[in-house]
């Protein structure tokens, strides 16, 4: 499946809040995420409502995925889902559980802020290209994520690679992170599944056969 460009329109709404302070802000001297709450909260409903519009003009590029622990009454705002941008389609039939283990490649950024146009990358598994032949995936325990990548986790088939946007109330919430990521920042997360393991299982430095559920 081709990748698909950026949604451009969305990403000048990040440029253009006005000088009220958001929840990560600070006062007096150049704030690298100024009106940083309000910018997260606007460009996700936006991109939600553009999702939406997408899926219902029947596109299958797009998701919308309510979070994993929400049940209908209690997933009823755009906060409380996940959007998902489908870059690659995988060949796996099944997905992993909540209690599962999972070997994926990931890349995560924020919105573009003022020294990061693009967006600071904070966490990845690969520099450079990507190639999932040479880069190095990481193991995880789906249950011990956030839960907007653990509901990205459990619908998604081996192969799959995703682009997943993650609301601030599904990611790290409303304060700073000890690592240094703003509060109320929208989570873009860039994953592959590549494997997944049920529990009970030790996870091995590399798959093997009968362990690891792999193609």
């Amino acid at each position: 499946m081709k990748h698909t460009k950026p949604l451009a329109w969305l990403a000048a709404i990040i440029l253009s809040g006005g000088m009220l302070l958001g929840c990560s802000e600070s006062e007096g001297g150049t704030e690298e995420y100024p009106n940083w709450k309000a910018t997260n909260d606007t460009y996700f409903n936006n991109l939600y409502q553009t999702a939406t519009k997408q899926i219902a003009s029947g596109s299958t590029q797009w998701k919308i995925i309510a979070n994993w622990s929400y049940n209908a009454d209690a997933a009823k705002t755009p906060d409380t889902h996940i959007v998902v941008e489908v870059l690659k389609q995988g060949t796996g039939s099944g997905c992993p559980f909540y209690s599962d283990s999972v070997r994926v490649h990931y890349q995560g950024r924020l919105l573009p802020s003022v020294s990061y146009p693009a967006g600071r990358i904070f966490e990845q598994t690969w520099t450079g290209a990507y190639d999932t032949a040479t880069n190095a995936p990481k193991n995880f325990l789906v249950s011990r994520l956030v839960d907007g990548f653990a509901t990205a986790l459990q619908h998604m088939h081996i192969g799959d690679r995703w682009r997943v946007y993650i609301p601030y109330q599904l990611g790290y919430g409303s304060k700073n992170t000890s690592n240094g990521l703003p509060a109320c920042s929208t989570l873009i997360f860039d994953i592959t599944l590549s494997a997944y393991a049920r529990p009970g299982v030790a996870l091995p430095t590399r798959a093997q056969r009968f362990v690891w559920i792999e193609e």
